[in-house]
């Protein structure tokens, strides 16, 4: 069935530019982390993302070893772009990361030059495009010197093959660092995207925390995992249900579902309800609320097993406002113990 794009696909998703640079993104992004590998219905798949696409969300989000297994999510994705997608090229804006285990080897993971355009060059072809539009460090690493890694993305940039530059889950000091080399190799810094909800304001901490040097730096930002692996939803309101993440031990834990941070999620549950949304939706909105210091999120990134999960994440931008009441009374209940990147 051939795909005809919604003509008022533009009319209610917001975009915000992002930092300084002249690129705007949806306020809401579509991640293709969990729900694009070969475990997944290739026709499930399909709807999420033409339903994303008519929901305005321009932007879907991969990286070289999203699956399972590592690399399938890129190469549905190209299947779908051939498909689907080719002839709104230009109204999409694509990325995808490099750094963490791609292959088996020394040249398989972290932040070489070598590691990163061979990666890069691995995830063009399975998505059978000629570039990116944003390409990232997925991770610092510790051993390789920051000027390699940055030198790299730069490369990226020059040689055509991504339009811009970006990290993810770098520190305040690094990001800085990494915008200093960037900027004088002629490639600015764009985006960093750093894990952020109301239970992990890593973000926040600090002087100057990240928010702030991303402002310093005039660069923007996207939050992935803003429902904290689905803890922020009704999943697990009433206990663990057998096909979920914290069943499966899969990122989340049934150790973390204390009932001390259950009742915190009751009462979060309860916030929301009284703002006429889901804990889900008010905690995508929570994420993109305009900050008192520092750069607003610019996108938050969310994924989706259905349409219907899409639907409901993307409804979050509904009602992106909060009271100065609402947002002391979170604060009681959304209580970050240990900030964590």
């Amino acid at each position: 069935m051939t795909f005809h794009a919604r003509e008022d696909r533009y009319e209610t998703m917001p975009y915000r530019r992002v930092g300084r640079s002249g690129l705007k993104l949806p306020a809401i992004s579509l991640g293709l982390w969990h729900n694009f590998g070969d475990d997944k219905a290739f026709e499930v798949q399909r709807d999420i993302l033409r339903r994303a696409f008519d929901l305005g969300v321009t932007h879907f989000d991969l990286a070289n070893n999203y699956g399972p297994p590592a690399g399938s999510a890129e190469t549905n994705f190209g299947r779908h772009f051939k498909n689907d997608f080719q002839q709104h090229r230009n109204e999409l804006v694509i990325s995808t990361k490099a750094g963490f285990h791609m292959w088996p080897g020394p040249y398989g993971e972290w932040g070489s030059r070598k590691n990163l355009l061979n990666s890069l060059d691995s995830s063009l072809t399975r998505m059978g495009l000629d570039h990116v539009d944003i390409f990232y460090s997925h991770r610092p690493d510790p051993e390789t010197p920051l000027e390699e890694t940055m030198g790299a993305l730069d490369h990226a940039v020059r040689s055509g093959k991504a339009l811009y530059a970006g990290i993810s889950s770098y520190t305040p000091a690094q990001t800085l660092e990494a915008a200093r080399i960037l900027k004088e190799m002629g490639t600015p810094l764009l985006i960093h995207q750093p894990s952020y909800s109301m239970f992990n304001r890593w973000t926040e901490a600090g002087g100057p925390n990240l928010y702030e040097t991303l402002e310093t730096v005039g660069a923007g930002s996207i939050a992935f995992s803003p429902l904290a692996q689905g803890l922020l939803t009704d999943r697990y309101l009433k206990g663990v249900p057998a096909d979920s993440r914290a069943a499966k031990e899969h990122f989340l834990h049934t150790n973390d579902l204390t009932e001390e941070k259950m009742s915190r999620v009751r009462a979060l549950n309860d916030i929301a309800a009284g703002r006429g949304q889901s804990l889900a939706q008010m905690a995508i909105a929570w994420v993109l609320r305009q900050q008192a210091k520092g750069t607003p999120v610019t996108s938050a990134l969310v994924g989706a097993s259905s349409v219907t999960q899409l639907e409901n994440n993307v409804a979050a931008i509904n009602n992106l406002q909060f009271s100065d009441e609402e947002l002391r009374t979170i604060d009681q209940h959304a209580v970050d113990p240990a900030p964590q990147k």
